[in-house]
């Protein structure tokens, strides 16, 4: 596991992929399922949780807030509380996790006559959370900022959530819709929900009323979701104990499934299937559009081809997390490449539409940002001269540049089968998949028998 590393190298493929390869759980699901979990008058078993940075974040700061959770082999188990709160008076550190700042922030809005400090990360001071928190504001908390309005840090004072329908503005995540869809139970009533100017990556909402779903007594949650507002009726989640089983990261998934269009070959996923609650399993339709082979098998996916790129212009609005596992390969292109609907990416862990647009600069590629897309102009001649001295490739704090460029520079571009690309802080891929370098060696070494 690379923890320490100031760089890494990446070693080149001399042979086409040929190789199985597992992901860990989904960080989105693992995270929605620990505060459902709370919710619950129940012991609930999760199984496959994501042992990773992010959601150590969260499930220490629901241990720190009384909850409590226990380990069982490789599973996790979470004493449900109804989710209600026993420590009233408590200060969480959220970190750079979007999914602890607007989850847990609703669910210590639902509590009574509580105050909270919150904070994160100096990025996480720089994310939007104006909109999710003047929404709580509507609802009946009061919040105090200690420096910039609408950012961390800030003191909550909460007493639980007014019963009314709620109006949010979710145009630059739809975590503000599934981190206030989670407390909906507490109103016992049918509940609305309504985002007049719609939201970016859809399927995640989708996700979130799924596994409310099964989080509910007997399944038997019911809701309408159309013309940008969401109607709820009986959220009454369980009583009894019970295990749930956390998917496979789709998201993680991706960079392997990439990979063969580097190198060739086929890469094998198991775990993964086209009926997953995950919207990133989107992304196979992508590659599929650029003529790569995907087979869905019982459980797994394989991707394969041996075909030279195309361009094309794609829409990853609903599938935003994947666009850079794309656009870090698109040097090897052989027309331009436009990725749209991804504006709301710029207030993620970095600016990932600048960041991207900078590292593939360095690469020699001509690059054309504008406020919610890219426009790759690929030239492999200039990537070949950029690469003749190597070539570094910053991270930003963000996992996902790390794990993209990864796979880029698995090409033996030099032909000697040197290593030519470098990723810098390695250990930021903790976030989400501590293992990923160790998994893409293993695939190496699986391709090289």
């Amino acid at each position: 596991m690379i923890t320490d590393k100031k760089t890494i190298s990446i070693q080149p493929f001399r042979a086409s992929c040929n190789a199985t390869t597992t992901v860990p759980g989904s960080k989105s699901i693992s995270n929605r399922a620990l505060i459902l979990s709370v919710m619950c008058n129940a012991r609930v078993e999760l199984e496959g949780l994501l042992q990773s940075e992010d959601v150590d974040l969260m499930r220490k700061a629901l241990e720190n807030l009384g909850v409590y959770i226990q380990k069982s082999g490789n599973n996790y188990i979470v004493h449900g509380t109804g989710g209600l709160i026993s420590k009233k008076d408590c200060s969480i550190n959220v970190g750079n996790a979007g999914t602890i700042a607007r989850f847990l922030t609703c669910l210590l809005a639902a509590q009574k006559e509580g105050v909270f400090y919150m904070d994160g990360s100096d990025a996480m001071r720089k994310r939007p959370m104006l909109e999710l928190l003047d929404c709580l504001q509507d609802l009946g908390c009061v919040i105090e900022y200690d420096e910039k309005g609408g950012h961390f840090p800030y003191r909550m004072y909460s007493n639980g959530l007014t019963d009314k329908d709620i109006n949010i503005n979710a145009q630059k995540s739809s975590q503000n819709i599934s981190g206030i869809l989670m407390q909906c139970c507490k109103q016992n009533r049918e509940y609305k929900i309504n985002f007049k100017n719609g939201t970016v990556s859809v399927p995640f909402v989708g996700m979130t009323l799924e596994m409310m779903r099964a989080f509910c007594e007997d399944k038997n949650t019911s809701y309408t979701f159309k013309n940008n507002s969401i109607t709820l009726k009986n959220c009454n989640y369980k009583k009894s104990d019970f295990v749930y089983k956390i998917e496979p990261d789709a998201t993680a998934a991706s960079y392997f499934l990439t990979l063969p269009l580097v190198v060739g070959g086929e890469c094998t996923v198991t775990g993964i299937t086209n009926n997953m609650i995950q919207g990133d399993i989107g992304y196979c339709t992508v590659l599929k559009q650029l003529g790569v082979e995907i087979r869905f098998g019982l459980d797994a996916v394989t991707s394969s081809f041996n075909k030279s790129l195309p361009g094309g212009s794609f829409n990853f609005n609903d599938i935003s997390d994947t666009f850079l596992s794309l656009a870090a390969i698109s040097p090897l292109f052989g027309t331009s490449l436009e990725i749209y609907g991804i504006e709301h990416t710029r207030k993620q862990e970095t600016d990932r539409i600048s960041a991207m647009a900078s590292e593939l600069r360095k690469l020699g590629q001509e690059v054309v940002e504008k406020a919610d897309r890219l426009i790759i102009h690929p030239d492999l001649n200039k990537l070949k001269t950029s690469a003749a001295n190597g070539v570094h490739i910053n991270t930003y704090k963000d996992h996902r540049f790390a794990m993209s460029f990864a796979i880029l520079g698995c090409l033996d571009l030099l032909g000697n089968g040197k290593p030519w690309l470098n990723i810098n802080d390695p250990g930021c891929c903790a976030k989400t998949f501590p293992q990923f370098f160790d998994c893409l060696n293993t695939i190496y070494l699986d391709s090289h028998v």
